[in-house]
């Protein structure tokens, strides 16, 4: 059986339904006589005053990862993004419930949560790696800013929409050219995000591989491409007019680019682990979130 000794607890910060699902997950471990402690944003979610005194700890993100040997994050995809990026340094499992809308990341559903929950906490579960990226910025061979990601890099105009002017190169190799809206550099676990809108393939989460979407480029003959996980993908900031074009890392992480910039983005030497209820299904996954069809004969 495996032993969690201290579960840290993250939520989603704007979503009642998330807080409803978060005080019923405190419940759950309350009468599991299991230590707990809370993220200090999410602590503040909380009204009842009795189930955040009855944490451990309240503390930061940084902290957190520090402690615990499980954290369970009750949101959507996003919020188990916020976690991800904060604690894979640490290497502490993460385990999702979801609160959100998609949620391919976070898998346990609200009805669930005691059972699912249970079952992992008694050794019942299957163990994921999933790789982030490492995202730098320079400029005059200078470093200005950096992100990490566990879905994509994305360069895009900011504000203004205009077309794009950029070289791509992998290894220090030129692939391309380009104008247009931007590039997504994605990550397995973000070919279902963002990447899948822009036209980009689907990656099982345990390839190891980055796929480079283009977004709405000037020629029909630009396409996706995949290329290995430990490539090193630069992208080479050209003249873009009225544009005041930035970098984005999940959506969340903003650093404005200007002509010239370079765009280093490689692996991330520490993987995260994700948990899963043992039903889990990749597959079976993408069927109930994409709407992909099922069986059509049967034997």
């Amino acid at each position: 059986m495996t032993h969690f000794s201290t579960i840290g607890l993250i939520g989603h910060l704007n979503n009642e339904r998330a807080v409803y699902s978060l005080k019923r997950l405190i419940r759950f471990l309350q009468q599991r006589n299991k230590a707990f402690v809370l993220e200090a944003e999410t602590a503040a979610l909380i009204t009842d005053e009795g189930m955040v005194a009855a944490a451990q700890q309240v503390m930061d993100m940084e902290t957190l990862g520090q402690v615990c040997d499980l954290v369970i994050v009750v949101g959507g995809d996003g919020s188990l993004l916020r976690g991800a990026r904060a604690l894979a340094k640490y290497q502490v499992p993460l385990l999702g419930v979801n609160r959100g809308r998609l949620g391919f990341l976070t898998d346990i559903t609200p009805e669930d949560i005691e059972n699912k929950v249970n079952e992992v906490l008694s050794g019942k579960f299957t163990s994921e790696k999933r790789f982030l990226l490492d995202m730098e910025v320079k400029r005059d061979g200078q470093f200005i800013d950096s992100a990490d990601a566990l879905n994509d890099v994305v360069l895009h105009p900011g504000k203004f929409i205009h077309m794009l002017q950029f070289e791509i190169y992998v290894d220090g190799v030129f692939v391309t050219s380009q104008r247009s809206d931007g590039v997504i550099v994605a990550t397995p676990t973000g070919s279902t995000a963002y990447s899948l809108s822009g036209g980009g393939p689907i990656l099982h989460p345990t390839l190891d591989a980055i796929v480079v979407v283009p977004m709405n480029p000037h020629t029909l003959s630009s396409r996706p491409i995949v290329v290995a996980g430990n490539s090193e993908i630069s992208i080479r900031v050209g003249e873009h007019n009225r544009a005041e074009p930035m970098v984005t890392c999940d959506g969340s992480s903003h650093v404005e680019v200007q002509t010239g910039d370079e765009i280093c983005i490689r692996k991330k030497d520490q993987l995260l682990e994700l948990l899963h209820p043992l039903d889990y299904n990749f597959y079976q996954r993408c069927r109930s979130k994409l709407g992909w069809g099922g069986h059509l004969l049967r034997e």
